[in-house]
């Protein structure tokens, strides 16, 4: 790829390296923006491969995550397998036809079958977490229990990696032409090989089941961006990109305004409405008694 795109994986993923919430994180790496330059600086389209290879994106992150947090590989082998797992993917996707239909309905079913997975695998962790804390609390006392709140509203997200920002930046500029070069052999597939997430992964190494939970998510909108785009294509460039953009929008929006509403409706209790209180009646035979006026 040209230096142009080098220099925008740069960015991206110094975006993301200067990002605390992972949610961010992930909505900002999910932009389009190195598939957007493949698709314009290469003559490849976007087919049946290329949906499918949105999942080869989460299946790279997910192999990450599992080899780096479970098998406690380093960082950097970890990142090997991840782009070893998106090759042999790739190798076989190129190897057959695929319609761009079929390719699209099997991409949706199995981002919804994740959606589900995902979501019950938080609300297990919510409700195990919730369990714990609160036979730690009855165990341990007020005291402590206030303790491990003020440590739970504490973020491990901002911990520093310790290298200088002018060295950080050299050393994603390299890594993002070695990803160029590497991603430059994969024909069809250099659209979404993921080339700012081999050094995203390296990033957010502390937070990558968390991250790639949010990413998988985001990543309904690159298969919206690659369905606008396949069926303009044949239309002019710009329009295709324009319209992949605009549903990539579209898709985002969608995906996080009702989370917000959520969000926002939890943290907000229904407020009651106070009504000022009425004095009681009192008996009879409590009531004070006028003495006489001593007229006749």
């Amino acid at each position: 790829m040209t230096l142009s795109a080098v220099l925008l994986v740069t960015a991206v993923v110094w975006a993301v390296s200067v990002i605390r919430s992972v949610r961010l994180r992930a909505l900002v790496y999910s932009l389009p923006l190195p598939m957007t330059l493949a698709l314009v600086s290469t003559p490849y389209g976007v087919g049946g491969a290329q949906v499918l290879g949105v999942l080869g994106l989460n299946l790279f992150f997910v192999t990450v995550a599992v080899t780096h947090q479970r098998l406690r590989w380093p960082i950097l082998l970890a990142d090997g397998a991840g782009i070893a797992v998106y090759v042999a993917l790739s190798a076989g996707l190129l190897a057959v036809d695929i319609p761009f239909e079929e390719a699209l309905g099997a991409t949706l079913v199995l981002w919804l079958a994740a959606m589900l997975l995902l979501r019950r695998r938080a609300r297990t962790r919510v409700a195990s977490a919730t369990a714990a804390g609160e036979a730690d609390a009855a165990a341990a006392g007020p005291a402590a229990a206030g303790d491990a709140d003020s440590r739970a509203e504490t973020p491990a997200e901002g911990r520093p990696d310790g290298l200088p920002a002018l060295l950080k930046l050299l050393v994603i500029f390299v890594g993002a032409i070695l990803t160029a070069v590497l991603g430059a052999v994969l024909r069809g597939m250099v659209v979404t090989f993921p080339y700012s997430g081999v050094l995203v992964a390296v990033e957010a190494r502390r937070q990558l089941v968390e991250f790639s939970g949010h990413f998988a998510r985001n990543s309904l909108a690159l298969v919206g961006f690659l369905t606008a785009y396949h069926y303009l294509q044949d239309v002019s460039s710009a329009v295709a990109v324009g319209s992949g953009w605009a549903a990539f929008a579209v898709v985002a929006t969608a995906l996080h305004l009702p989370l917000r509403r959520r969000g926002s409706a939890r943290a907000s209790p229904p407020r009651r409405v106070s009504r000022p209180l009425r004095p009681a009646a009192e008996p009879a035979s409590h009531r004070a008694v006028s003495p006489p006026s001593g007229r006749s």
